[in-house]
């Protein structure tokens, strides 16, 4: 059985790290429901203060450049630094509708819709959607993880990253979907979610995945 270096102090204070940033987000999105929402959070969308909308823009990057960092310190390798990056990204968005529940006794249901993004336009979708993609991310970087422990030497080759770009695409297109349809913010209500778009995508980033694993596999002599 091979012994993997496995540092499990690092992992978990990158975990606690993540889960207080899904805090940190889930009580922003608290005040600014109570403000804009006093009677529960619904479409179509409150017309927010042009200062706080940018201020709000700027901290979703905020956030991003966060995990990001996190990532890139706590990493050993550029492979391990994209894992924890991965990683950190998908605790903290799954932990965000954790404690949403917990707090808002929000969403109804994994159907319930959601605004994902507002970068450079609002992405909306079930909340199911992110969470199976937040479920990708960590599968993607436990592999990444496990492959550098290995030692292989392989990295995320050209098709690969086609195959993740591409099925990000796709994934981002399906949020984007309905909103481009309707053609503006006002009086927007989501209709109707691609699910066939979305799994499009999802089945493109697992095929990525797979191929990596696949790939990488340690040769025996």
């Amino acid at each position: 059985m091979e012994k993997l270096n496995i540092n499990l102090k690092q992992l978990t204070w990158l975990a606690f790290f993540s889960i207080a940033m899904g805090f940190l987000e889930a009580a922003v999105v608290v005040y600014l429901r109570k403000i804009y929402y006093p009677e529960g959070f619904h479409f179509p969308l409150a017309m927010m203060d042009p200062q706080l909308a940018t201020v709000e823009l700027l901290r979703e990057v905020s956030t991003v450049i966060m995990l990001a960092g996190v990532g890139i310190l706590a990493g050993r390798s550029p492979q391990q630094r994209l894992a924890f990056f991965f990683a950190a990204f998908a605790i903290w968005d799954l932990f965000y509708y954790i404690f949403l529940k917990l707090l808002l006794y929000w969403p109804d249901s994994l159907f319930t819709w959601d605004i994902l993004f507002l970068i450079p336009i609002p992405w909306v979708g079930p909340v199911l959607s992110p969470c199976l993609i937040s479920l990708t991310m960590l599968l993607l970087a436990a592999v990444l993880y496990y492959r550098d422990l290995q030692r292989t030497g392989h990295r995320i080759n050209f098709l690969e990253w086609a195959l993740f770009i591409l099925g990000s695409q796709i994934v981002i297109l399906s949020w984007t979907w309905d909103y481009f349809r309707h053609g503006s913010a006002s009086g927007y209500i989501p209709s109707s979610y691609p699910w066939g778009m979305f799994v499009v995508g999802e089945a493109i980033l697992l095929g990525g995945i797979l191929h990596f694993w696949r790939r990488t596999m340690p040769q025996r002599h």
